[in-house]
């Protein structure tokens, strides 16, 4: 494709990166100055670039973000939960970006209390991102927190809820979680390293106090873990958790006493993982001990090291156990076969249990706000790709399902009109994978549709088949929207991901290629329309991808991107890097260094034809650095010998998940999506 606008062009200044008797020359290395003007500069360059060569979907950008935003019911409010005595809900006003919490004694009462409302506490801010808030036990004091940079580094602040009155200490540099003992004036939380953002210490503040007096409690030094603090459903212990991507070790200290030092549950064992639940006088564990795909474990409170641990639920080779929510009589298992999410219902008391139907051939289901113990309800969340996110209220003894709320779309949207299934790929060494797909039925599946292709792929998360109103934007123009359901996720158990990582990472590419050419063969698309799309480790997919098969795609998406993989993850001070050596190797040794470099992106671009391509980035980005994909996109710019586009556009204000905002991001998508239908329009 070519165009009359001539892109920026990148200083070399070469770098030789010296390892295992290995030489690279990286001519871009110097994109890493955050501070030096020329980056700056750069990036400017190439925004200015894919905003003129984009000058002509200005239009349709304008179109698509005024439609997407119209499906959206601005004056909008969350289903209530009860806890602690209040009805906590989350409300949205006409034309406000951002979220206001309140809460109110009785379902029925107008006396509502609002708790934060960000809007007001975004003012003045071009990023602001309410975090997470906990309110002490006596309900009258408020702990919250907030980012305005989007590098994930949240201060916490505290509120007199029955004054009004913010207390003067602010903690800084946390994960954004906090937890209050049963005192209601000591709050435990996590702090992270401010270069790595590691989150490696838990301290213990007094309210009322200078937050530098704050008590360490915990202190990861194991740079390959992260460690985290929660508090039982119970709300009798605090949990001290510690976990690498492998291995977990909890520590548990009495809400009631937090000046107790913390007590080892189960010490770190390497391959051991474990999450702790508590009912009455027992802990239950869901772990993969002796369980490749979990199992279910139980314990009393005084004997909690893995020799006390007895079976309660057996591990299944073809059922992964994702994880449980104990009531008084009842235990909810949620299972995860053949790729998809099933409620287990076990009654405790009569042993009796049953399975929770669901309506639809693709789908995903998970369980929320269910902090009650005494109730034989379960509330749960529901959606699919047709149907718009539902929340029902089960009644555990009788099966008698009611609807809280269903997203409202506003406009003309009917589900009627489209149609989805799960279809099943071949892989080129046997495997099949799963593909969730949605189309409008008035779409002929004759081998001319454009078709987008999704998936991700990394660290053992699913990637489900959820509704989106902003993709019916694609729909209703003629797309296919496919799901690739590749290995790296574990959406087919826990073997599906560990066939998706380490030394069989490739799998994860070729899945998606061989679900591409499944697609074509099938009758959905053809090369010269299908497109293809990832975020953060799902954009080094689409960077493999663009190496190995461009010749398959008409263009790919690329969001936030890791693509430098061999650079990255030899640097300890990159954040995220030395905690994910259990996910993508560690290259020190040469192995590992060896096999990383043979697929990595940026390594592996090379004076050849390409595909369309456009990435996106955030300056502040703390999970995936912007000078990733800014190098990736100027050694492209030097080697490919193609006049396809390549464009970048970093968000100058924004990091890993981009703008901030209910309604701001759209502008995001909307140019995604301009980009996917001018490739269409030039075909």
């Amino acid at each position: 494709m070519s165009n009359h606008i001539s892109p920026p062009t990148c200083n070399k200044i070469a770098k030789t990166l010296s390892i295992h008797s290995d030489e690279r020359i990286d001519n871009y290395y110097w994109l890493k100055e955050r501070e030096n003007n020329a980056v700056i500069d750069y990036l400017n360059a190439e925004n200015k670039y894919t905003d003129a060569i984009l000058e002509g979907t200005k239009k349709i950008q304008d179109s698509l973000y005024t439609e997407m935003r119209n499906r959206i019911k601005e004056d909008d409010q969350s289903v209530p939960f009860f806890f602690n005595g209040y009805f906590y809900s989350t409300k949205y006003n006409k034309g406000a970006e951002h979220p206001i919490h309140t809460r109110r004694l009785a379902l029925e009462s107008n006396n509502e209390e609002v708790l934060l409302d960000g809007n007001k506490m975004a003012e003045g801010f071009d990023y602001f991102d309410l975090g997470g808030f906990e309110i002490s036990k006596d309900n009258k004091i408020i702990a919250y927190s907030y980012d305005t940079l989007s590098r994930r580094m949240y201060d916490i602040q505290f509120k007199n809820l029955v004054t009004g009155e913010l207390y003067p200490e602010i903690i800084k540099n946390t994960t954004g979680s906090m937890e209050w003992a049963n005192d209601n004036k000591t709050v435990f939380y996590t702090q992270q390293d401010t270069e790595t953002l590691r989150s490696n210490k838990i301290f213990k503040h007094i309210l009322g106090t200078d937050p530098k007096n704050d008590e360490l409690v915990f202190e990861e030094k194991d740079e390959t873990f992260d460690c985290g603090i929660y508090k039982t459903k119970s709300q009798k212990y605090l949990m001290i958790t510690s976990s690498s991507t492998l291995t977990d070790e909890v520590q548990y200290l009495p809400t009631d006493n937090p000046n107790v030092k913390p007590i080892m549950f189960q010490e770190r064992t390497r391959g051991l993982e474990y999450r702790v639940y508590h009912f009455e006088d027992k802990f239950y564990i869901q772990t993969n001990l002796n369980a490749q795909n979990f199992c279910l474990m139980e314990c009393d409170e005084k004997n909690t090291t893995t020799k006390s641990w007895t079976v309660v639920i057996s591990n299944r080779d073809d059922t992964l156990l994702e994880y449980i929510e104990i009531f008084e009589n009842h235990v909810l298992i949620c299972e995860r076969t053949d790729g998809l999410v099933h409620f287990r219902i076990i009654n405790t008391e009569n042993k009796n249990e049953h399975y929770l139907d669901f309506p639809e051939e693709t789908y995903v289901a998970y369980t929320t706000a269910n902090f009650q113990f005494e109730t034989n309800k379960l509330r749960f969340w529901y959606n699919s790709l047709v149907t718009p996110g539902t929340t029902y209220e089960y009644n555990m003894d009788t099966k008698e399902r009611t609807i809280l709320k269903q997203r409202e779309i506003i406009g003309d949207f009917n589900p009627k009109n489209y149609t989805s299934s799960r279809i099943w790929a071949p892989a080129r060494d046997g495997a099949k994978i799963p593909i969730s797909i949605v189309y409008r039925k008035d779409v002929l599946l004759d081998g001319n549709n454009p078709l987008l292709q999704y998936a991700y792929g990394s660290y053992g998360y699913s990637m489900d088949p959820n509704f989106s109103s902003n993709r019916l934007s694609l729909l209703d123009r003629g797309f296919v929207f496919a799901i690739a359901h590749i290995r790296g996720g574990e959406e087919m158990g826990r073997s599906w991901y560990e066939n998706g990582k380490l030394l069989k990472k490739k799998n994860t590419f070729t899945d998606f290629i061989d679900c591409s050419e499944f697609l074509i063969k099938e009758g959905y698309s053809t090369s010269n329309q299908l497109y293809g799309m990832g975020g953060s480790a799902g954009g080094l997919l689409m960077g493999a991808v663009f190496n190995m098969r461009p010749d398959l795609y008409n263009g790919l998406i690329a969001a936030v991107p890791f693509v430098d993989v061999v650079t990255t993850m030899l640097d300890q001070d990159i954040p995220l890097t030395t905690s994910e050596y259990d996910e993508w190797g560690n290259p020190n040794d040469s192995i590992y260094y060896n096999y990383m470099l043979s697929y990595s992106p940026y390594d592996n671009v090379e004076a050849k034809a390409y595909t369309n391509l456009l990435v996106t980035t955030g300056l502040h980005d703390s999970q995936v650095q912007y000078w990733e994909p800014a190098k990736w996109v100027a050694k492209l710019r030097e080697l490919k010998t193609d006049d396809n586009l390549v464009l970048l556009k970093t968000n100058m204000n924004a990091g890993h998940g981009g703008s901030s905002g209910r309604f701001e991001y759209l502008k995001e998508v909307a140019l995604d999506y301009a980009f996917l239908l001018m490739l269409e329009e030039n075909n």
